[in-house]
């Protein structure tokens, strides 16, 4: 059957000769020679006549009649319409599927393919998307053809949340035919820095409410029962005083986060003689060292080792780790400080305590802010909970990271890793312009 339906064509294209067409216009022929007859008496020379039949014959024979003037209509109305292109969809980077009236897919770019999988030739869309919120999306907008969005979140592998936005596409190909593109905007980033942003403000908050209600409290003893008692007020003087110094150290860290986060993608245009800025550091904390009854042993190489960066943000960080490998791995008893240079790679500095080591399950969240392994340590040790995300700001700006290794019982050591210099102002270029 499919064979003679696909020769039908071509049979009667070859059986369209001569007799054929004079079939198809005996009408207008004939009509055409009535014409020409009439034409002589009023006038008309014969042949100019004859020559007016001909011209009408002529045009007659060449003119398309039947299904080749049909087919001949379709193919210059599909000249002047263009096939669907799916260049552009292909093209976006936002997960984007095409799909019909049945929810079969026609076409999903490479971004999709990453998201939900690759898809079988017009396969349903419920293949690879399970989701009944989604799912019931499409429904809606199939039967009402409205553009509508939800949002959706997955837990599983990990925590993502996308726009879903399902809109009909009008194809001016096939105009009776409906397509509809399914896209999602990937609002995972958004929503982590609304929570980081929300979680700051709390812990923020929460820090900043400790000392004051401890000043709050004190004030009001003074007042009242201890107005006279010059033993307590000494003692609460004392304390207030603490509690206001924790204040302000905390208030300097949040300036010194946001001032780094406002300069993020400038880069440090300086040079910086890392074993002489260590041991300046080294000098400026010695007399807490000793009252902590830690030695601190610096180990430099003979060459002057120099990395890109700013001097006093660089003391910034290695003041932080130094003071806290000195009172968290105060029972070491030391610190080691090692500095290296090796050729195929930028500079380290590592700042190794040999205290109690931290568990592992901390590592990882050691440079998010106000996170404490311990917090009454912490407190205890006038610690604000901000250095080590200071830390992370300031390396991140210089193209540097930081290593974080601990065993428990034997002590932590922190690594400051350079990238090399030639790579770093290529990095540093790329990311500016």
């Amino acid at each position: 059957m499919a064979e003679n339906t696909q020769d039908t064509p071509d049979s009667e294209d070859s059986g369209t000769g001569l007799a054929s067409r004079l079939g198809s216009h005996v009408p207008a022929l004939a009509v055409g020679s009535v014409i020409a007859l009439a034409s002589i008496p009023a006038g008309l020379q014969p042949w100019q006549a004859i020559l007016g039949y001909g011209v009408l014959a002529s045009g007659l024979m060449v003119w398309p009649t039947g299904k080749a003037a049909a087919r001949s209509r379709a193919e210059k109305k599909a000249q002047k319409t263009p096939p669907l292109d799916f260049a552009i969809v292909e093209a976006l980077d936002m997960p984007t599927i095409i799909f019909d009236q049945e929810t079969l897919v026609v076409r999903q770019n490479a971004a999709a393919k990453v998201l939900v999988g690759d898809y079988p030739e017009r396969a349903s869309l419920s293949a690879r998307i399970r989701s009944p919120a989604i799912l019931d999306l499409v429904a809606r907008v199939v039967a009402r053809g409205l553009p509508e969005s939800v949002e959706h979140s997955e837990r599983v592998p990990s925590e993502r949340w996308h726009e879903v936005r399902v809109a009909p596409v009008k194809t001016r190909s096939e105009p009776g035919k409906r397509l509809y593109v399914l896209t999602f905007r990937d609002l995972t980033e958004a929503r982590r820095m609304d929570r980081m942003r929300t979680d700051f403000v709390a812990n923020a908050s929460h820090e900043l409410r400790t000392p004051l209600a401890s000043l709050m409290g004190f004030i009001e003893t003074m007042q009242g029962p201890a107005r006279n008692d010059e033993a307590a007020r000494t003692r609460f003087f004392s304390i207030m005083l603490e509690q206001a110094q924790r204040m302000a150290r905390l208030i300097d860290d949040l300036l010194s986060l946001s001032r780094l986060e406002m300069r993020a993608h400038v880069a440090p245009e300086g040079e910086v003689n890392l074993g002489r800025t260590i041991m300046h550091v080294v000098d400026t904390l010695k007399p807490m060292a000793n009252d902590l009854g830690v030695e601190i042993e610096v180990a430099l190489p003979e060459e002057a080792v120099v990395v890109a960066g700013d001097v006093d943000e660089l003391i910034q960080v290695f003041s932080n780790l130094i003071e806290n490998a000195c009172k968290y791995g105060q029972a070491g008893k030391r610190v080691q400080i090692t500095v290296t240079n090796p050729v195929a790679e930028g500079a380290d500095v590592t700042v190794q305590d040999f205290g109690p080591g931290i568990a592992k399950e901390h590592v990882p969240r050691l440079t998010e802010r106000f996170y404490r392994v311990d917090v009454e340590t912490s407190r205890a040790k006038k610690g604000t909970g901000l250095g080590l995300a200071i830390v992370k700001h300031i390396l991140a700006r210089h193209r540097a990271r930081l290593v974080v290794r601990s065993t428990p019982g034997e002590g932590s050591a922190f690594t400051v890793k350079f990238s090399r210099a030639e790579s770093a102002k290529k990095t540093i270029i790329k990311e500016l312009y």
